[in-house]
């Protein structure tokens, strides 16, 4: 109970609520239409070339929508990458000639592809002279993609999406206590390796242990989906009491191999991102809404190209309000459910658990 009060009166006194309010365009209020067509200074429409990682997603739709409703007049040329960040280079390259205003990118493996690490030794062959806003970038001072967030100092800016590390594993602790903690993650992604190192410095201050596991590599070491499951188990093995699923890039492409086995093990997941619960068999989850991430990025976008602003000056944030998602159905599939005062202010759920798919 004393965990749980010193939660709710901490960490959701940050998040004002849990509750997620959609964002409104300028100008834009319910029952009114969108302001006039916003066109280029040349009266063409805005050129804005979309990287997307695995398909088109919740952030993009919201992306898209964002500017749509603020009156944009905006042409997308969307590129997917089908999870090889390795690919940017050539598309950029091939989307050259259409020169396009501004560059959405998402997740960090291809806002570092696009933009480079801020403190490279060599700028050469990433992109200095078009606008870049990412969504879904985890943590973009410890990626490297900008040295300060309300400053960026260089032609990207962009949408976190995740709460506060330490925030998470309050409202995990909330729901059930641990003393081990298990994480899987892929160790050549700058935004897991910071959580990692966030969520290991919380489990030491609070007495617990964290269980690392990393994804194995081919010769170019890259990750590689082998073995996953006995990956899994072995932190089962272990004594983990939570499966802690962060905002990884490569695990999100496995949340259907993962989740299954966790829930045969009867290991819970705690999800770090909203489709890590809702179609990726995680519990419970502490999050940012996609769609709103892509509305807050859409919002980063009508900043540069409307009003003008240099994506330097234009600060990185993150969402005011989140979301404490419940599966309800994995809970019973658990036998352990939430704190009926929990239920006072989260989103129950009930997708079945073994229904999960990759977006």
């Amino acid at each position: 109970m004393t965990v749980r009060r010193h939660f709710l009166s901490h960490g959701l006194r940050h998040a004002a609520g849990l509750s997620l309010l959609p964002l409104l365009p300028p100008a834009w209020s319910a029952g009114t239409t969108p302001t006039p067509r916003l066109r280029h200074p040349t009266g063409r429409p805005f050129r804005i070339l979309m990287l997307t990682f695995r398909g088109e997603t919740d952030v993009d739709r919201g992306f898209r929508a964002y500017l749509a409703d603020a009156g944009l007049d905006a042409q997308f040329t969307v590129r997917d990458v089908q999870q090889d960040a390795g690919r940017v280079p050539a598309i950029l390259r091939d989307t050259a000639p259409w020169q396009p205003d501004l560059i959405y990118a998402w997740g960090t493996p291809i806002t570092l592809a696009v933009v480079g690490p801020h403190d490279a030794a060599s700028q050469s062959g990433f992109v200095h002279d078009i606008p870049v806003v990412f969504a879904l970038v985890a943590a973009p001072l410890q990626s490297r993609i900008v040295a300060q967030l309300d400053a960026p100092g260089r032609n990207v800016t962009g949408a976190v999406h995740v709460v506060p590390t330490d925030v998470q594993l309050r409202a995990m602790q909330s729901y059930r206590p641990f003393q081990k903690l298990g994480v899987l993650y892929n160790a050549a992604e700058p935004n897991s390796r910071a959580i990692v190192a966030q969520a290991r410095e919380f489990c030491q201050r609070s007495g617990a242990q964290l269980l690392e596991r990393t994804f194995r590599t081919n010769a170019t070491g890259a990750p590689v989906a082998d073995g996953v499951e006995d990956l899994v188990a072995q932190l089962h093995a272990a004594g983990a009491q939570w499966l802690y699923l962060l905002p990884d890039t490569f695990l999100g492409s496995l949340y259907e191999r993962i989740a299954p086995t966790a829930l045969k093990l009867q290991l819970p997941s705690f999800g770090a991102a909203e489709l890590a619960v809702r179609s990726g068999g995680a519990l419970v989850g502490l999050v940012s809404r996609y769609y709103s991430v892509g509305q807050l990025a859409g919002a980063k976008a009508l900043d540069i190209l409307v009003a003008g602003k240099s994506p330097a000056q234009v600060p990185v944030e993150t969402l005011k309000r989140f979301s404490l998602l419940v599966n309800m159905q994995v809970a019973r599939s658990l036998r352990l459910y939430p704190p009926i005062d929990m239920l006072n202010y989260a989103e129950v759920i009930a997708i079945g658990p073994t229904e999960a798919r990759p977006s």
